[in-house]
């Protein structure tokens, strides 16, 4: 029952995803952008970006925020590695860490992929250039590391720094994902985009973790 729900809610988000990705290219588009570059839903997009107006110091500390997400990737690179070292095959490092890795790979695949189809750029000038803004990436750097790692960590920590850990993931997530908001740093869209495309991932993702969870169940209990 999990499964086949959580495989439509998986499906479900994607086509969402796709449309809202779409609308963002194609549905009220206007020159409001530096240089006429031009944005979808560009009167939301305006009346925001005038809300907030930009905050460069704040950005730069997303910057920052960011790479600290991106340690938590080494982490779990670290403790796989060790788990390969210790037991001397790839076969019996934890398939956890495998659906992990192929949710980090997925990441990656949609950087790349809304680098080379450009969407829409930004609402400000990065340095003088005009860059990429959707989706945020780093919405979705936020949102799928941190919320995966509160999903597999209770595997690798003990208890009793559980809470701590997770408040501090928490804590991080909260910074990066208003920071870039408050930082005015990308359309209001991006952001909604950031969050959608992060959810379908972490479904997917969730959906792989909860079948191999219950399969590794049924085999202890055969055992």
């Amino acid at each position: 029952m999990h499964k086949k729900r959580n495989i439509f809610l998986g499906v479900f988000l994607t086509i969402i995803s796709i449309i809202y990705t779409y609308l963002v290219k194609t549905y009220d588009v206007k020159s409001i952008g530096p240089n006429n570059s031009e944005v979808g839903f560009s009167k939301i997009n305006a009346w925001f970006s005038n809300l907030i107006g930009s905050h460069m110091s704040i950005y730069k500390v997303t910057e920052i925020l960011g790479y600290l997400v991106i340690l938590i990737v080494g982490i779990y690179g670290l403790i796989g590695l060790y788990q390969l070292i210790k037991r001397k095959s790839l076969f019996k490092v934890d398939k956890e860490l495998y659906i992990l890795g192929g949710l980090y790979v997925s990441m990656a695949i949609v950087y790349v992929f809304f680098e080379k189809f450009i969407i829409n750029y930004r609402p400000i000038l990065i340095e003088g250039e005009l860059e990429a803004s959707y989706p945020s990436s780093h919405t979705i750097l936020a949102i799928c590391i941190c919320i995966s790692s509160l999903i597999v960590s209770k595997n690798y920590l003990r208890k009793k720094y559980q809470s701590l850990i997770d408040t501090l993931t928490i804590l991080l997530l909260l910074g990066v994902f208003l920071g870039r908001i408050i930082s005015g740093v990308h359309w209001i869209t991006d952001i909604i985009g950031g969050i959608l495309i992060s959810s379908t991932l972490l479904m997917h993702f969730y959906t792989l973790y909860d079948y191999n969870r219950h399969r590794s169940r049924r085999k202890r209990r055969k055992r």
